[in-house]
């Protein structure tokens, strides 16, 4: 792997964590994104680490010459604030595959989890590199043309034929867990759903909490609909989007006529906050089979208990498949499960969707 980081420390302290695994070896390391670039070039690693704040060209910009002339597994290093959040989900949707927290943490007690997060994380997205670069060049295909990719899922009926008995549901709330590489996809789905979508959405998205206000912001601004972090106590409207707080489980109730959410911690102990299980199962005892669940990339398999309950109470199940997933873990054990209704790219979901709930 190739470490590019302006910080002589934090170039360091990289190296010493991932190369405590014997199975990984830094092959390079950069001072900024103009020498990253060239050394990618040169070396063709199987996998980045990237900082973003660097002189002479930035983490953006080195990110997209990468892209563009050798597609890599990348793993951003961002600094945990609010500015850090909105450029690292930029490099998100630039074609980088997941990120690691920059805190003191990297000098601190806790260094070890630190380790042990970004030692996962990079043995993740090389361990998937087969699947990666049709992955890669769809998210750059989305970006340089948004409005063409939403024209070719116009044969998305002949491309994924939808059975009858899945239609005329009467959809009454959309979910949606995701986790690994999800950002761009979740943003593609919400970008090409229309601005009269008749049902409210719920996004299981696994990211720190100081992400989450800055990703529904940036995804309100792009999408028809209106996209908010989710609040304790507040109701799921039709046409609207609730993004799930980082550190906490996002559960649905019914309150009199309404549908409403509490925002808490519990059970502790679980890995993930939120919990795409807690959230799936939680809209299914309310929803029943008028439950629409979509799960999508990510590592691990939160979410499959929650869609078993879906399944059985008769909701309908789409899951993202392999070809485009940047990690084929939460859809694939809902696809190994044979609970997954159809699977199908991430191009095609957002039309799908569309034709289940008009």
């Amino acid at each position: 792997m190739v470490i590019i980081d302006d910080s002589a420390f934090m170039r360091k302290a990289i190296q010493i964590m991932v190369e405590s695994d014997p199975g990984i070896q830094v092959v390079g390391m950069a001072r900024d994104g103009q020498e990253g670039v060239e050394m990618v070039r040169n070396l063709k690693p199987d996998c980045i680490t990237l900082d973003l704040e660097m002189p002479r060209m930035n983490g953006l910009e080195a990110l997209d010459i990468i892209m563009r002339e050798t597609p890599t597994p990348t793993l951003v290093v961002s600094s945990i604030s609010t500015e850090g959040a909105e450029v690292t989900l930029e490099a998100l949707d630039r074609g980088a595959m997941d990120y690691i927290p920059k805190t003191q943490s990297f000098v601190a007690i806790d260094i070890i989890k630190i380790k042990e997060e970004l030692l996962r994380k990079i043995k993740s997205i090389v361990a998937h590199a087969p699947t990666k670069r049709k992955a890669f060049m769809e998210a750059i295909q989305r970006r340089q043309n948004r409005a063409e990719a939403l024209k070719n899922n116009s044969d998305d009926e002949r491309i994924i034929p939808i059975k009858p008995s899945l239609l005329n549901k009467n959809y009454q709330v959309l979910a949606i867990g995701v986790s690994t590489g999800g950002p761009p996809v979740v943003q593609h789905i919400l970008e090409n759903l229309p601005g009269d979508f008749p049902v409210g959405v719920m996004v299981a998205q696994h990211m720190p909490a100081v992400f989450t206000k800055p990703f529904a912001e940036r995804l309100d601004r792009l999408s028809a609909l209106n996209v908010k972090e989710a609040e304790h106590g507040e109701a799921l409207e039709k046409g609207t989007v609730l993004i799930g707080k980082g550190g906490q489980h996002m559960v649905a109730f019914r309150k009199g006529t309404s549908v409403v959410l509490d925002m808490n911690q519990r059970p502790e102990g679980l890995l993930y906050y939120p919990s795409a299980d807690l959230m799936f199962s939680s809209l299914t005892s309310v929803y029943g089979g008028h439950t629409l669940g979509v799960i999508l990339t990510g590592m691990g398999r939160d979410g499959l208990q929650g869609l078993r309950e879906a399944n059985k109470a008769n909701g309908t199940i789409i899951a993202q498949n392999e070809e485009t997933c940047v990690v084929y873990g939460m859809p694939k054990a809902v696809v190994d499960d044979g609970i997954a209704d159809i699977v199908a790219s991430a191009e095609h979901i957002p039309n799908i969707i569309t034709r289940l709930v008009e």
